[in-house]
């Protein structure tokens, strides 16, 4: 029987008082891929920020059931605990922390105990290898000095160290070279392999994709989802773009 992991219902989401999201409704299962496409400015971070609990991103109405609990008023910590991880299209640059103690200490609050160095660092050694990352950077403040590659990088190591059940990769591939790209695919192939984990790739371009497995794409414009396919919606978005889905945002306004 399939597990239904994430269920989001009639979500609306302020941020300063305006209305980004005006009803989002979304379900996936455990070890599916989702895309989330869109034009620049329709919502589509905004949505990635809520399901954190971003406090910023104000829910006004609707729900979130993750793994079949309501958590729409938990903190970003508890979400962060019950297996949602979110990688940001800007990573945030941490003086005075390193890579490797980041990680160690957020595992070790994921399984509440101490892991023992030895076994944490052959553990990020075999997933800095599919990532190509020097071992040295596991001893680097976190993302200071790293260029945009990097901080992409170190954030999928990140996701492919905690293992979370919900995989948020928001943009990951903006703003990075074409063999960048493939690494950080390399990256979230190696998450797919884990059956029960799920992905919400957050995206306007298709470049991360070619390599990936999608179940599910759904397209976002002026904060409502419009369309929801297969894969083969993102081909027609290559050939088309997305002005073909604008009409249908009217509409839905109108309704």
């Amino acid at each position: 029987m399939t597990e239904q992991l994430l269920n989001v219902n009639g979500l609306k989401v302020n941020v300063e008082d305006r209305e980004i999201l005006h009803g989002i409704d979304l379900q996936m299962n455990a070890g599916e891929t989702h895309v989330l496409m869109g034009p620049n400015g329709a919502g589509k971070s905004t949505l990635g920020y809520a399901l954190m609990g971003n406090p910023k991103f104000e829910i006004t109405e609707g729900s979130i059931f993750f793994k079949n609990k309501d958590i729409t008023e938990e903190a970003v910590e508890k979400r962060a605990s019950d297996g949602i991880f979110l990688s940001f299209q800007n990573p945030l640059e941490v003086p005075g922390i390193s890579l490797g103690s980041f990680i160690r200490s957020a595992l070790e609050r994921r399984r509440g105990e101490k892991l023992r160095l030895w076994d944490f660092r052959k553990e990020m050694k075999k997933a800095m290898e599919v990532l190509q990352m020097d071992e040295t950077y596991a001893d680097r403040d976190l993302n200071i000095g790293f260029s945009g590659g990097e901080k992409k990088k170190a954030e999928i190591l990140q996701m492919l160290m905690l293992r979370p059940a919900l995989a948020i990769l928001d943009e990951t591939d903006s703003g990075l070279d074409v063999d960048a790209v493939r690494t950080v695919s390399r990256g979230v192939e190696e998450y797919q392999k884990n059956e029960k984990g799920a992905l919400l790739i957050i995206t306007h371009s298709t470049r991360i994709l070619e390599a990936l497995k999608v179940d599910y794409t759904h397209i976002l414009v002026d904060g409502r989802i419009v369309e929801t396919g297969d894969a083969g919606l993102v081909e027609r978005i290559n050939a088309e773009g997305f002005e073909q889905f604008y009409e249908q945002a009217v509409r839905m306004y109108r309704q």
